[in-house]
């Protein structure tokens, strides 16, 4: 009988396997492949234990313990951040009934193990292989002790993925070899999450019995051990699932000897007795200003969002609480602003207020909607077209600089240029031929600010735009700069860093919020007092520019907008609605404003514009009326440094006075002397301002 032929795949096997052996044998594949596995095993093991070493593990019992706190400008706290953290107890604060709960639910072998669970591990490698080959890149859970677990809720994502089991295993182990179980789980309870917003058993226990930790019988304990794998069945909002979990609870404690079995049918039957008597705290008072903190803390310092609000830093800034707290009252007045549009969307708005001398950032606030928390902040976000307020560091700073006086005739005509025959147009369309420079700015006339910027050359005025800090690109060198025709945009917050060079002697200062931080342990980990202030410009540029923008509040576009018995200078700004068939819709409206002790922007508009969101055709009042009111309620509270110029109108208006009581021939004389007196005061203000910034250097101020 013949026997059957052997199947083509043996026989493709054996031929395969024949020449495995052959290569093997030659080139030693196996042990290559155990070398390899072996190498990237080391390589891996260093990784995570270098991740593990680098974790501040050490600090990690002060970090929970304490809330990351915010300081004002004085070094009073002004409010506290957290997530993940509630009230911190201390073992002897919490009732042993929650401790035995807990680790007979969550990890029975918690007092016999190093971090880890060598079974769970294993039934976590098996799952993860599982989802691989079944095209599930994530891990189904297992292996997870408490330490782990703490691990990866202070120190990792919640992402996952098998390598941030393997970092938190490196990291639970370093914890075992830090910190007594007692203390891991201490912490544990503290930052464990029990649903609606509460963390850590002191809250939970507050939330849901309406009493401390330290007091909690066996069967509230084991409601709270209960909801661990699934804070949504509590007993507020889901409370037969929240029983059901109870009992199971209540029957693992029993089985882990922790509780008798002839108890566990009574406390089975008990009802749940909830009462919430947890009250959460409003530490989170100012959002777009603690927003802010944030925000820098985490681009300028590379801090994690997650360690600011769990670590205990101490954050210390530049929060001038009584302007901030205006600052917010005055956005939640409707009456400051313009009705909404008719399908109700609110106008919105932003503000800024900036220290011109040291560039810190005293107050913001970033819209009228409900605060959200990193939410869009418009004061320092949003990029919109700056309108007129560039007119001053575009044209007239650089034109000063450049021979130009405050009083030079500009050419105010309706003018063309270019090869496109660009034609600015003054807003009431009307022209005088000829205007001073102070006049054109206050009245805030395009014809004689474009006419200006052309004489002086564009680039000169975009090089001085580079110079404060705004963002410009090579599109923006163009005459269309006079009147804010960015490609870009500027926010609140850049406009008002720019303006502060006017503030502080032509010195410019770079808003920042953050003057120190400290860790839980008390080191420093940032030291900041500003950048070093820029000289953008002459003393004796910025001293005119200021007299001529006193000018704008006195007599020009920002009479409304003065603060009553006080001197502004500073400059407001409009934009058209280009997609708009209303000839004067306007899309933003801006005024920024300044005193020697404080600058503050202002921006109003749409979040969108069109035909039916734009300003112009509301009724209410707008932009000028809020920025008032803001300075009306600032001002008294600054330190009221004065102005060391007049306004320009007033001066030469004066001057005009004393011109005309002179005789016809003694008149010559007299401005030749008038001359002379203003040469001679000018030389004298620039020797006394050397003076003292000499006087400054030697004393070390």
């Amino acid at each position: 009988m013949q026997s059957k032929q052997t199947p083509w795949w043996k026989r493709a096997f054996r031929a395969i396997w024949e020449q495995f052996k052959r290569l093997n044998h030659r080139f030693l594949l196996t042990r290559w492949f155990i070398i390899i596995v072996l190498l990237l095993t080391l390589v891996s093991v260093t990784y995570l234990t270098v991740i593990a070493k680098t974790a501040h593990v050490r600090d990690l019992q002060s970090n929970l313990s304490r809330s990351t706190v915010i300081y004002d400008q004085n070094g009073a706290q002004a409010g506290k951040l957290y997530a993940q953290k509630g009230t911190y107890v201390n073992a002897d604060q919490i009732s042993p009934n929650l401790a035995d709960a807990i680790t007979s639910t969550e990890d029975r072998n918690f007092y016999h193990e190093h971090g880890f669970s060598m079974k769970g591990y294993g039934r976590a490698v098996l799952l993860a292989i599982t989802n691989k080959l079944t095209g599930k890149n994530q891990i189904s859970g297992g292996g997870s002790t408490i330490s782990q677990q703490l691990a990866k809720n202070t120190f990792l994502s919640q992402q996952q993925i098998l390598s941030r089991k393997f970092k938190e295993l490196f990291i639970s182990i370093e914890i075992e070899n830090i910190y007594s179980k007692k203390q891991i789980l201490t912490m544990y309870m503290n930052n464990a999450y029990f649903g609606n917003g509460v963390y850590g058993v002191q809250d939970a226990s507050r939330k849901y019995f309406g009493m401390d930790a330290d007091e909690l019988p066996v069967q509230d304990a084991a409601v709270l051990a209960g909801m661990l794998q699934n804070p949504s069945n509590n007993p507020i909002d889901h409370p037969e699932a929240a029983k059901q979990r109870r009992n199971v609870v209540l029957q693992l404690m029993a089985d882990n000897k922790k509780i008798p079995q002839s108890k566990v049918k009574y406390y089975q039957s008990l009802p749940l007795g909830t009462k919430d008597t947890f009250t959460v705290g409003n530490n989170y008072k100012y959002p777009s200003y603690f927003d802010a903190v944030i925000n820098e803390a985490i681009s300028k310092y590379g801090l994690s969002e997650k360690a600011i609000m769990n670590n205990g830093y101490k954050i210390y800034t530049n929060l001038n609480q009584q302007q901030q707290q205006s600052f917010q009252t005055d956005f939640k007045d409707p009456s400051l602003f313009p009705q909404n549009a008719a399908d109700g969307t609110k106008v919105q708005a932003a503000s800024v207020a900036l220290n011109p001398k040291t560039g810190g950032v005293q107050a913001v606030v970033g819209g009228r909607n409900k605060d959200v928390f990193r939410g869009f902040n418009r004061a320092t976000d949003i990029k919109r077209q700056p309108g007129s307020t560039m007119k001053p560091l575009a044209v007239y700073a650089p034109a000063l600089e450049n021979g130009f006086k405050y009083d030079s005739e500009l050419v105010n005509k309706k003018l063309s240029y270019g090869k496109n025959h660009y034609t600015p147009k003054n807003i009431n369309d009307v022209y005088t031929g000829k205007v001073p420079m102070y006049q054109a700015l206050a009245q805030s006339l395009n014809a004689p600010a474009v006419w200006t910027l052309d004489q002086i050359g564009v680039n000169k005025g975009y090089e001085a735009v580079q110079k404060f800090n705004l963002p410009v690109t090579k599109k923006d060198d163009n005459l269309a700069l006079a009147l804010g025709g960015l490609s870009t945009g500027v926010s609140p917050q850049q406009l008002a860093g720019a303006y502060t060079a006017f503030a502080n002697q032509g010195r410019l200062t770079k808003p920042f919020y953050i003057t120190k931080i400290v860790d839980s342990t008390g080191k420093t980990i940032v030291q900041n007092n500003g950048s070093t202030p820029t000289q953008v410009m002459s003393k004796n540029t910025a001293r005119q520019m200021t007299s001529m923008m006193l000018g704008v509040f006195n007599y020009g576009t920002g009479t409304t907008a003065k603060p009553a018995g006080y001197q502004v200078a500073g400059k407001t700004g409009s934009t058209e609605a280009d997609n708009s068939t209303d000839a004067d819709a306007t899309r933003d409206k801006w005024v920024v404003g300044y005193t020697p002790d404080v600058v503050v922007a202002t921006w109003e508009g749409f979040d969108s514009t069109n035909s039916e969101h734009h300003l112009e055709n509301l009724s209410g009042t707008g932009v000028n009326s809020l920025f008032k009111h803001q300075m009306e309620q600032i001002l008294p509270y600054t330190e009221q440094h004065q102005f060391k110029v007049q306004d320009t109108a007033t001066m030469i208006a004066a001057k005009n006075s004393r011109q005309n009581k002179v005789t016809p021939g003694g008149s010559e004389w007299m401005q030749k002397a008038e001359e002379l007196n203003q040469k001679l005061l000018n030389k004298g203000t620039n020797l006394t301002d050397k003076a003292i910034e000499k006087a400054r250097s030697f004393l070390g101020f």
